[in-house]
């Protein structure tokens, strides 16, 4: 079964809860913001919430145990009750990603409290290799999502915040192609030759994000050795 599997066996519980927060607050800062501009869709339907029960597709979620790659229900917008369609548009679509890049965030300023204070050290082996591993996935699955959700093809993130940033007759010509949005991103997940010319680049320059945010947090904090904290995680 090991082999069928995207992570290690041993490591889905880690997974599947760091999946369930992510997702969930990535769709719930999209129906939120949608909200507060004006559109009540979202909160009609009742997904703004943090019950990830709402929120999350449990075929997005097999798939991304299997091939790295899933998704959560969508959101529901309607850009036609925003004050200010376009902006409020690209606003919309681009808190989801840019919630996920919080919580990476997040977990690495969760190592730097960690490491300064001692308190991983003061656990028991079992405890401090919990937090490894939840902080390891917290921080390296939010990246991927932030750069995964930015990719332009439907319907993702950028495929809409693109939508709402070129002219009204392009924009037209998109939504004619957007039945085609699945398709395209089921090949380009499961067609190594397509994964690998697309994709694998993207996902080159998560490390490089990764370490900007350390060394934002290096300005504030005394410097964390990463190796003691875990040497196979955070190279």
């Amino acid at each position: 079964m090991s082999d069928l599997l995207w992570y290690p066996l041993s490591d889905l519980p880690f997974v599947f809860l760091v999946i369930m927060i992510a997702f969930t607050v990535h769709e719930f800062a999209h129906a939120y913001f949608a909200y507060i501009f004006g559109d009540r869709t979202a909160y009609d339907a009742g997904r703004v919430t943090l019950n990830p029960r709402v929120h999350l597709d449990m075929l997005g979620i097999i798939l991304i145990l299997i091939a790295g790659f899933g998704w959560a229900r969508p959101v529901p917008v309607n850009r036609g009750r925003f004050k200010h369609p376009r902006l409020m548009g690209i606003v919309v679509s681009a808190v989801g990603p840019l919630s996920n890049l919080l919580m990476t965030a997040i977990g690495i300023l969760a190592v730097f409290v960690l490491n300064q204070t001692g308190l991983l050290d003061a656990g028991s082996v079992g405890v401090h290799q919990a937090i490894v591993h939840f902080l390891h996935y917290l921080i390296t699955l939010n990246i991927v999502l932030f750069i995964f959700n930015l990719i332009p093809v439907p319907p993702l993130d950028g495929y809409r915040i693109i939508q709402d940033v070129v002219p009204t007759s392009v924009r037209i010509r998109m939504d004619q192609n957007v039945q085609w949005g699945m398709f395209i991103f089921l090949l380009i997940v499961f067609i190594p030759p397509l994964r690998e010319a697309t994709l694998d680049p993207l996902f080159s320059y998560s490390n490089n994000i990764i370490q900007g945010i350390i060394d934002f947090f290096n300005m504030f904090f005394k410097e964390v050795d990463w190796n003691q904290f875990d040497a196979d995680f955070f190279k």
